[in-house]
């Protein structure tokens, strides 16, 4: 089965059936893996291609991207239900900040590929800040205290991943060794990772 047929299916499983209140950029990227980029047009078509990135790029933000478990569990229904709403009804201050985090993935990609991983990790941080906006519950004071604290021990830039209010935080470290030693004394374990290109595949046991 071809990734986009895949992922089609599993967006008509979450969107459409189960009615979530999503987009479909979790399914494509794990059906394709890698370091892709979609284009998602407003009839549905999804453009999928591989971001250009060298070598020594993709080695460098592998080897200096951390992941830490906040210990928080939350579910993002709630969350990307109100931002749907919103965005439906055209809320200017919604649509304001989607149109911007969209540039800022155009000019995410334009650092990557250019090898520019500090400028990227900057553009990590103006996401999180904006990203932050859309909703009150978003995150938390510690989560906060958390990424302020990761910010002066070593992180160029950061984000909660996921909707929000708990899950994992991912840093691009300036430092790694300092931040994870620093992370690891506010109790937060890291999770360590490496990029997948294959995607989704079928594994078979006999």
């Amino acid at each position: 089965m071809h990734p986009s047929e895949l992922a089609e299916q599993a967006c008509d499983i979450e969107i459409n059936r189960l009615k979530e209140p999503i987009g479909k950029q979790d399914q494509y990227i794990a059906a394709y893996g890698g370091i892709t980029c979609f284009k998602f047009h407003p009839g549905g078509k999804v453009e999928a291609w591989p971001a250009k990135i060298s070598e020594e790029t993709h080695y460098n933000l592998e080897d200096n991207l951390l992941l830490f478990f906040t210990g928080y569990s939350r579910s993002a229904s709630k969350l990307l239900k109100d931002q749907d709403q919103k965005s439906k009804e055209g809320d200017k201050a919604m649509m304001e900040n989607l149109h911007f985090v969209k540039d800022l993935g155009l000019k995410s990609l334009q650092a990557l590929e250019s090898g520019n991983l500090d400028q990227f990790a900057g553009y990590m941080d103006l996401h999180w800040q904006r990203k932050k906006e859309r909703s009150g519950g978003m995150t938390n004071p510690e989560i906060d205290e958390w990424y302020t604290f990761a910010r002066t021990n070593g992180a160029l830039g950061g984000k909660l991943i996921g909707a929000g209010g708990g899950g994992f935080l991912m840093f691009y470290a300036e430092d790694k060794l300092k931040l994870r030693h620093a992370m690891r004394k506010k109790g937060l374990k890291e999770v360590r990772f490496k990029f997948d290109f294959e995607g989704t595949k079928v594994v078979v046991t006999g």
